[in-house]
């Protein structure tokens, strides 16, 4: 009877699994990242010097692709924008724990670790969009001129926006209010130039907007919110277009200069004085 004691059969266990998994960690916290079609797959750990990560995708219901970026790779971040090729599509992916570049292996199976779906469509984050203000004359209307999202997918050779991908589907929220006021008003338009009317003639109005796709999940149907921009206050006081430091030096420049022009004028009167006491001196008297 053979008798394997257990430090021999741990032994065994470690080839057994050596021979079948190759032996490398797992990838774990696989994980897509993507902001305006620019997609990044990331997972942990680093990889030790021992063996290396490769990603395989594909969309759903086709064959698997590898980029050559991320094959037998000690990176643990692969950028799949240019891979992902239809944004309507539905990818996945499998970062494998592989030997490193250049090593033989006999091995044709390697622990792997499967991301989450991704639809670029509809999962991908949009950026806060540029826009620019223009009050009409009679000061009762506000325009606002927006700059679709530049993404990072190319079609024939031109890098397309935003509104090239989603269409009809894209909007754009406004979000207005007075100027120092905390009250609210909301718009919607599927037009980059967008009027806001009925305002309050002369009055300073802030502005934000943000991309809305309302054919997404409620969650994901909004963009990052611009930089807020105001209209000119045509009302404002010199305390409120200049900061008190401004008006402070201002003020110092003019007492200055005023009394530098009173110095001169002291000065040139006691000349004129002098010259004139001088010149009575110097004419003699008249013999009586």
């Amino acid at each position: 009877m053979v008798t394997i004691r257990l430090p021999a059969a741990l032994f065994v266990i470690f080839l057994l699994t050596h021979s079948a998994s190759g032996s490398y960690p797992r990838a774990q916290n696989v994980t897509w990242r993507s902001t305006n079609f620019k997609t990044i797959l990331t997972w942990e750990p680093k990889p030790s010097a021992d063996y290396s990560y490769t990603v395989e995708f594909s969309a759903i219901g086709r064959d698997n692709q590898r980029n050559p970026h991320c094959t037998r790779s000690t990176a643990t971040v692969c950028d799949l924008s240019a891979s992902l090729t239809d944004p309507n599509a539905c990818y996945t992916a499998d970062v494998l724990s592989t030997p490193l570049l250049g090593e033989p292996t006999e091995l044709t199976e390697f622990p792997n670790t499967a991301s989450p779906r991704f639809c670029p469509s509809k999962d991908t984050e949009i950026d806060r969009p540029d826009f620019k203000l223009k009050v009409s004359d009679d000061k009762k209307k506000t325009t606002l001129y927006v700059s679709d999202p530049i993404t990072a997918l190319f079609k024939d050779g031109h890098q397309q926006t935003i509104r090239d991908i989603f269409s009809d589907q894209l909007q754009y929220k406004v979000t207005y209010r007075r100027n120092k006021s905390t009250g609210k008003k909301v718009l919607y338009s599927k037009s980059n130039e967008i009027e806001v009317k009925d305002l309050d003639r002369g009055e300073s109005y802030c502005f934000n907007v943000q991309a809305y796709i309302p054919s997404r999940d409620t969650d994901k149907q909004l963009g990052e919110m611009s930089q807020t921009q105001c209209s000119k206050d045509d009302n404002q006081s010199i305390f409120e277009v200049y900061s008190i430091g401004v008006i402070a030096a201002a003020i110092f420049l003019i007492l200055l200069l005023i009394g530098f022009i009173i110095a001169i004028t002291v000065v040139c009167i006691k000349r004129r004085k002098n010259a004139l006491q001088k010149e009575k001196e110097e004419v003699p008297l008249n013999r009586v």
